[in-house]
């Protein structure tokens, strides 16, 4: 984006005052609100001009813009000061229920057992293999841990174990902006080989040759994954040969092996849109052949099994996907034929192909059913859950021989369990359940439910809420509402421990299961994007009227929470309805859509056409400009509020939420609490290690509790 020129310097001042020099650190007794100068910018399309006085904090190089973020740091701090040591004793609460010294369920995946294991006192996992049996010695592929030592921000993004067992590939990103550096280490010797690609997406896959790598370049500006490449191992990655460019700026490119380990797969998707090329793994300097050619609205994506090829695809108005099979040799469209029908109330989300069995996770009426199918055509029939409410979803299944499906289970009220299904003996076995440490958790203290709430337009929303048993409905509970509502993203109803810290202190938790996610199928998303985004926002604010009405809180103890997207939620329903909540949680939010979305060299522009709309056409404009949170701030009474962001996020750049803050502070006529907090170290996803994170969950608790009156 264009630097602005001239940028004048915020006021920003304290008010010191000693008690006695033995209490220097109380010496911030007041502090004045940070103020962003205005330098007034236009922005002009479509005969209209939008005034930005703010748009001068889109530039992180100008020191000027960091004292600004610095600032309303410190004047966060100096308001939640009272707080902190309520924040750490919450710290230590959340971090208490976690069992430090744990370790994931072993999977088999080509000869070898794998695991990830936590340590006591250490922040990060620790990758490790065992050779045929659990009984083997454990061989370290990865420590974390010393990884990560220098490192203000560490993640380890994909490995990929080549076929001999003898080497992984694998990315790491110390910025937190997704740019991972990709690099390969030798399993045998230890060594890592001098072979290193910067700007990747992370994940890498081996040809069966053991010597041949594809991966995924970035933009260097928009962070699109626009470039497949070829990289032969000991080679100069100055050679490496590019196999396939996406052109197309609403595209994102990515590769892959398939299961059966046959192929290489290159992919291409956007939002509505989808193609795939593929070639034999044994060949990988061959040519890759188009599976189908990109059609516009057309969606697919493909698994390999035998000599076909299992295409899950909305071809032929199949809203909701149908399951279809096509020969290796003839897969164009005109070829696929018919496993599983569309069905118009049920969502096929996913299929695992075994070697004697078809698994496919579907949804219907809002809950994920496993279906099993035997390849002999005997037996068709869907594993027992019998919750109102809950969550449950395919594993880690890498063996394709494999007699047993691994699979995931929550909800509300009870710990994630990971679960080991046997086709033959149709017996299953609990692997692990999570333990939730600290002596005061039982399930059965906890009730969930799921309610139904008709929308202004007659459309019934859902939504699944957790409490403790107990409580009455008399309006005074305090009540936590969440949402997310895009991208076709579905919240599902699972169960957390950093949860228990509200709801041991009275909170209800409800998640409103609003149009813009797919909980209700592929409908409930095509309902809420585009020109009908205004319905992820009203079904928030009816499910919130809802909730007040039928005294499951008030409008003095509603608070809603919602991050990037849902943070975009958050922005609109407080400039619909700011009088229904007390106050708001705002995690990255998406709040300048407009300028953003006309401005194609973020990363947050042309693959989001499809979602939100192309603002250069004259109707998209005036229908974002007319919900954006950030163009309808008004002078008028908000919510208390905190908004949080990342100085490195790549996905909602940091100038959003500072921007939305100064203007809001301008504009309001209210003396409730509007706090920004830039985490200066990380990006979209918050802080690295397995426990940093939880600082940020303390502090927006915190801030919520505050409001509360609950201190302890």
């Amino acid at each position: 984006m264009k630097n602005c020129t001239i940028v004048i310097l915020l006021s920003f001042t304290f008010v010191v005052s000693c008690k006695n020099e033995n209490q220097m650190s109380q010496s911030l007794i007041d502090v004045k609100i940070p103020v962003a100068k205005k330098i007034s910018k236009a922005l002009k399309i479509h005969d209209d001009t939008r005034i930005d006085n703010y748009y001068w904090l889109n530039n992180k190089e100008n020191p000027e813009v960091l004292d600004y973020l610095n600032a309303e740091n410190a004047y966060t701090k100096v308001i939640m000061r009272h707080t902190e040591s309520f924040q750490k004793s919450l710290f230590e609460e959340m971090k208490g229920r976690i069992k430090e010294d744990d370790s994931s369920v072993p999977y088999k995946f080509n000869g070898y057992w794998y695991l990830t294991r936590f340590e006591t006192g250490k922040d990060y996992p620790i990758y490790i293999r065992k050779k045929e049996t659990l009984d083997a010695t454990e061989e370290i592929l990865f420590d974390c841990n010393v990884m990560a030592k220098k490192h203000t921000y560490f993640n380890l993004g994909g490995i990929s174990i080549s076929p001999d067992n003898s080497m992984a590939a694998f990315s790491t990103d110390v910025v937190s902006r997704r740019q991972y550096t990709l690099q390969i280490k030798n399993l045998i010797t230890g060594e890592i080989y001098d072979d290193k690609v910067l700007n990747t997406t992370g994940s890498a896959t081996w040809a069966n040759d053991n010597k041949t790598l594809f991966y995924t370049m970035k933009d260097d500006v928009t962070l699109r994954s626009e470039k497949v490449f070829k990289h032969k191992l000991h080679t100069d990655t100055k050679q490496d040969i590019e196999i396939y460019h996406e052109e197309d700026e609403t595209f994102n490119t990515f590769v892959y092996k398939t299961k059966s380990k046959k192929y290489i797969v290159i992919g291409s998707s956007s939002t509505l849109s989808s193609e795939y090329r593929f070639l034999d793994a044994n060949t990988p300097d061959g040519d890759f052949k188009i599976f189908q050619k990109r059609v516009k609205d057309l969606e697919y994506n493909i698994a390999h099994y035998n000599d076909s090829f299992y295409v899950i695809t909305n071809a032929d108005d199949a809203t909701n996907f149908k399951l279809l099979k096509t020969p290796e040799s003839t897969t164009e469209k005109e070829n696929w034929e018919e496993v599983i029908p569309h069905r118009s109330h049920v969502l096929i989300e996913d299929i695992e192909i075994f070697k004697e069995y078809l698994v496919v996770n579907e949804r219907e009426n809002g809950l994920n059913n496993l279906r099993i199918i035997s390849w002999n055509g005997d037996e068709d029939y869907y594993l027992p859950f019998n919750s109102e409410t809950y969550n449950t979803y395919i594993g880690n299944n890498p063996d394709f021989d494999s007699v047993v499906l691994r699979y995931g289970y929550n909800s509300l009220t009870a710990p994630s369990s990971v679960i080991d299904y046997n086709f033959k003996t149709k017996t299953k076995e609990i692997r692990k359940e999570q333990e939730v440490l600290g002596g005061k958790f039982k399930k059965e203290n906890y009730e969930s439910k799921r309610v139904w709430v008709t929308a202004r337009d007659g459309v019934k929303v859902p939504i699944s809420m957790v409490y403790k048993k107990g409580i009455k409905l008399d309006g005074t509970n305090p009540l936590l509402q969440y949402a997310y509502g895009s991208y076709g993203s579905t919240i599902d109803p699972s169960f957390s421990t950093i949860r228990l810290s509200l709801l041991d202190r009275g909170f209800i938790y409800a998640i409103s299961h609003i149009r813009g996610g797919e909980y209700l199928g592929r409908g409930w998303y095509e309902n809420g994007k585009l020109l009908t985004k205004k319905n992820t926002f009203t079904d928030f604010v009816d499910c919130s009227k809802y909730l007040i009405t039928e005294k499951y809180t008030s409008n003095k103890h509603l608070y809603a929470y919602g991050g990037s997207a849902g943070g975009l939620l958050m922005g609109a329903v407080i400039n619909m309805n700011p009088e229904l909540y007390n106050g708001i949680l705002a995690a990255v939010p998406f709040v300048d859509v407009v300028t953003t979305m006309l401005d194609d060299s973020i990363p947050l522009t042309t693959g989001e056409y499809d979602e939100w709309g192309n603002p250069n056409n004259k109707d998209y404009y005036h229908y974002m400009k007319s919900y954006s949170p950030y163009d309808n701030v008004e002078a008028k009474v908000y919510p208390n509020m905190l908004v949080t962001t990342g100085l490195h996020d790549s996905q909602v750049q940091y100038w959003e939420p500072a921007k939305w803050v100064a203007k809001l502070r301008e504009l309001k006529t209210d003396s409730n609490k509007l706090l920004l907090h830039t985490d200066m170290d990380s990006g979209h996803g918050g802080a690295s290690g397995r426990f940093e994170s939880l600082k940020e969950v303390a502090l927006e608790y915190t801030f919520l509790l505050d409001l509360e009156g609950i201190n302890g």
